[in-house]
């Protein structure tokens, strides 16, 4: 006997299966006919793997307003208010605001996430609090922890030696800040560095690489170069990259092949990202999203992160990864079915591949995590993020929602049942 059975449900790729479930492991799936200790019936009903968010803060999050509103809505003023919090919050502080925000996360199928950890203060109040956090979510959540020198690596004088230090804690991936540093040659050479040290450590590397309109700010090209250098692969990320929405076109049609020759992987925030980006332009103002589309059709894999949830950066947010699928195809213009769909896969399957998470999928073997979706197709479910009617992490059930259908009465017709989404009225 199974311990849960998920009857009927549709899968991302449009076939209809049973999923079984027994300990933490997918047990089966197809045409299942037998006992389960616990059956739930997803019949019309769109099931998925979990969401994946592969750019996050998660020591800033619901932050919003402290210590004062960011009132020119640019990147640097956020960075300058977050540095005065970050002064004087507490590890209780940031480890309540971090909890409190992954539970709402795990609600919304969010079951694997990576938060930058700013390292900058030689406190590192902000790497103890996300151990500590990472150790209260392990049960239901796959939490990765980036070193990220916010200030730049080598801007203060203990940067790099704080970046050491939260690596040796337990923090698991290198970060970085190329275009942060005091020179080109010196965000350049921080690259060098950061690069040795993941490749001698064996670990992931995510850079937030070219935040910004300057579309002299090449560092992803140092980067590019480093990752083939070390043999890093899809071990390395490129995060928001959005200098590239100004480069010219000369220039990037040397620069995305270098990118897709080096196999790293790139992380788009477009929330955020067309949120702080273009505050300088007058018209036209610049979408501030990198070229999304031309490095997939590269072969370069490409995943929407969500990155800020009421924050000094952002004052909005719902820790709903469909919500950054709908903005990011919006902006990227990525209207083509296959291409919705695309943006579906990249807030699941794409971002737990620059996440390198074992064992994720809806396959035998796999780890039972998934989500039930009051949807029927992967587009509908951009288009109404809908209801999760359950998230199941690890063979367990850790949310449930009933069905809201909405009766209709009407003049002249009799009273009807319409399910949310109307492919299955």
């Amino acid at each position: 006997m199974f311990d849960l059975l998920i009857k009927g449900g549709t899968l991302p790729g449009g076939s209809t299966a049973d999923i079984a479930i027994t300990g933490d492991r997918i047990a089966e799936v197809g045409h299942i006919d037998a006992p389960a200790a616990r059956i739930i019936d997803a019949t019309g009903d769109l099931v998925s793997p979990p969401f994946v968010d592969p750019h996050f803060h998660m020591d800033a999050t619901l932050s919003y307003g402290l210590p004062r509103v960011n009132a020119s809505g640019t990147l640097l003023e956020g960075i300058g208010l977050w540095g005065e919090l970050r002064a004087v919050a507490t590890v209780d502080d940031m480890v309540a605001r971090a909890v409190t925000y992954c539970d709402w996360a795990a609600s919304m199928g969010i079951l694997a996430i990576r938060t930058h950890v700013d390292t900058t203060p030689d406190h590192l109040r902000g790497v103890e609090a996300m151990l500590e956090v990472k150790r209260i979510v392990a049960p239901y959540i796959d939490l990765q922890l980036v070193a990220f020198p916010q200030d730049g690596l080598y801007r203060t004088a203990t940067g790099r030696q704080n970046v050491l230090r939260a690596l040796d804690m337990g923090v698991d991936v290198v970060g970085g800040i190329p275009h942060f540093e005091r020179t080109m040659e010196e965000g350049a050479e921080s690259l060098r560095d950061l690069g040795r040290i993941a490749a001698d450590r064996g670990l992931m590397w995510d850079v937030h690489c070219d935040e910004t309109d300057d579309p002299l700010s090449r560092h992803v090209e140092t980067m590019a170069r480093e990752v083939t250098r070390h043999g890093l692969g899809p071990r390395a990320a490129g995060s928001h990259l959005t200098s590239m929405h100004s480069m010219d076109n000369y220039y990037v049609s040397k620069l995305i092949p270098l990118i897709a020759e080096s196999g790293m992987t790139a992380i788009p925030n477009p929330l955020i990202n067309i949120t702080l980006q273009g505050r300088h332009d007058t018209y036209p103002k610049r979408r501030g999203l990198t070229r999304v589309k031309e490095l997939q059709a590269a072969g370069v894999t490409v995943g929407w992160g969500q990155d800020c949830v009421m924050d000094p950066w952002y004052s909005l947010g719902t820790a709903d990864m469909l919500d950054v699928a709908f903005m990011g195809l919006h902006v990227a213009q990525m209207t083509h079915p296959e291409e919705m769909a695309r943006c579906f896969r990249m807030v699941t399957e794409d971002n737990a591949r620059i996440m390198n998470l074992p064992d994720y999928g809806l396959h035998k073997g796999a780890q039972a995590s998934l989500v039930i979706l009051d949807a029927g197709t992967p587009t509908e479910a951009i288009r109404l993020r809908p209801d999760r009617l359950a998230v199941i992490s690890r063979g367990k059930v850790i949310a449930e929602k009933a069905r809201n259908d909405s009766r209709l009465t009407l003049p002249g017709r009799p009273a009807t049942v319409r399910r949310r989404h109307p492919s299955q009225a």
